[in-house]
C-alpha cells in the first residue's frame, strides 16, 4: 500500500509541476525497483544473512526500493527530499525512529561565493563514502558489495564542499550525527566528522577518497572509529570499465588492542551492445574481530564472494537484470552456521520516471 500511495504521489505531482512554468527550478523524480531472489541456504524466515541490507527476502517477489525525490537547485540556493519504501529503508533503517525510516534524503543547501563553486548543506545527505547507493539501476552491480552493504549508505549533518571551475576536482568536510544515524543516540554526545576528496583528471578516470573519524559506541567505551575509503573508477570506453575499491576500518575501545576490518573489491563491467552488459565482481571481506559484522564464529567474518550479472535495458528508464552470486566463508556461517557457502540467484525490474 505505501509504495501505491509512493506511485500515485509521483504522478500527481508531476502533473502539477508540468503545468507551471514558473517552477522551472524545481524537478521531481522517481525510481522503483521490483526484485525476486532466491537464497540456496534456504532460510525459514524468508531473511537472508544479517550483513545484507538490500534484496533481503528469500523466495518471495518484494520491492527493494520505491523512490519519490523533489529537487529545487537556482544559483543560490538547492534543496533535495526524498520519500522510500521498501525492504532498503525497511532493514536498512531499522534503528531509526519511525517518521525518519521513510526519509532517504532531507536537505537544504546555500552558495557562499558568487565567484567559486562551494556550498554549506545541511540535513540528511546521501554518504560520502563508498561507489554505491542503494538504487540497483545507478550500479553497475544488481546486488550491493559487501563493503557497501557494511559502511554508511546515508548520514545526516553539516557538509562544505567545493567544486573547481573545470570540475575536476571535488572537495567536502562534514560535521555528522554519527556512524549512519539519522538521529544522534542519547548515549553519545561526542562529534564526529568525514571528508572527501574527488579527481577527475579526464572523462574516463575518476579517483576517490573518503574518511569517517568518530565513534558508533557509548560515551562510555571512550571509543574511536577511523575509517577510510579508497576507489578508482576507469572507462576508456563505452564497451569497457573497471572499478577498483578498498576500504579499511579501525576502532579502539579504552585500553582494548587496536581492532581492525579491511575489504577489496574489483567490478568489471562489458557491454555486449547498446542495450546488453555483462558485470563480473570479486571481493572479500575480513573482520575477524566481529566490530562490524557479528557471527559468533572462532575466525569471525572472513568471506570471499563472487558474482555476475547480465543486464537489459528495455528502454531508457526501464532495466530487467539477472545475477547469481556466491560466498564463501572461512566459518560455517551459512545454512543455520552448518555450511561455509552461500548461493543465490536475483532479478530485479527497475523503472525511473
Amino acid at each position: 500500500m505505501k509504495c501505491r500511495l509512493l506511485f500515485f504521489s509521483l504522478l500527481l505531482v508531476q502533473n502539477i509541476f508540468a503545468q507551471t512554468d514558473s517552477l522551472k527550478e524545481w524537478s521531481i523524480s522517481g525510481y522503483g525497483e521490483l526484485y525476486y531472489s532466491y537464497d540456496f541456504s534456504n532460510p525459514a524466515t524468508h531473511e537472508k544473512s544479517n550483513f545484507l541490507y538490500n534484496h533481503k527476502r528469500h523466495n518471495e517477489l518484494n520491492a527493494n526500493l520505491v523512490l519519490v525525490k523533489a529537487n529545487y537547485s537556482d544559483s543560490k540556493y538547492r534543496f533535495n527530499l526524498g520519500v522510500m519504501a521498501g525492504n532498503y529503508p525497511q532493514y536498512n533503517l531499522s534503528t531509526e525512529p519511525t517518521w525518519a525510516q521513510f526519509v532517504y534524503e532531507a536537505n537544504i543547501g546555500i552558495k557562499l561565493s558568487t565567484k567559486r563553486d562551494i556550498w554549506i548543506d545541511a540535513g540528511i545527505l546521501p554518504s560520502h563514502i563508498g561507489f554505491e547507493s542503494a538504487v540497483s539501476a545507478d550500479c553497475w552491480t544488481l546486488t550491493r558489495s559487501l563493503l557497501a552493504e557494511n559502511s554508511p549508505y546515508y548520514e545526516t549533518g553539516l557538509r562544505v564542499s567545493y567544486t573547481s571551475r573545470n570540475e575536476k576536482l571535488f572537495l567536502s568536510a562534514l560535521y555528522l550525527n554519527g556512524w549512519q544515524k539519522i538521529r544522534k543516540p542519547d548515549y553519545i554526545q561526542k562529534p564526529s566528522f568525514g571528508f572527501q576528496t574527488t579527481y577527475k583528471p579526464s572523462g574516463k578516470l575518476t579517483l576517490n577518497y573518503s574518511n569517517y573519524l568518530g565513534t558508533d559506541k557509548p560515551d562510555s567505551l571512550n571509543s574511536f572509529r577511523h575509517f577510510h575509503n579508497l576507489y578508482l573508477q576507469y572507462e576508456p570506453s563505452q564497451k569497457f570499465g573497471l572499478i577498483v575499491g578498498f576500504d579499511a576500518g579501525f576502532e579502539k575501545i579504552r585500553h582494548l588492542p587496536l581492532n581492525s576490518w579491511y575489504s577489496p573489491v574489483i567490478i568489471v563491467r562489458k557491454s555486449i551492445n547498446l542495450k546488453t552488459d555483462i558485470v563480473f565482481r570479486g571481493e572479500y571481506y575480513n573482520d575477524n574481530k566481529e566490530v562490524i559484522i557479528e557471527t559468533g564464529t572462532p575466525n569471525g567474518f572472513q568471506t570471499f564472494g563472487f558474482s555476475s550479472n547480465i543486464d537489459f535495458k528495455l528502454s531508457q528508464k526501464i532495466k530487467l537484470r539477472f545475477e547469481g552470486k556466491m560466498y564463501h566463508s572461512k566459518d560455517k556461517i551459512f545454512s543455520n552456521k552448518s555450511n561455509n557457502n552461500n548461493i543465490s540467484l536475483t532479478s530485479n525490474l527497475t523503472f525511473k520516471f
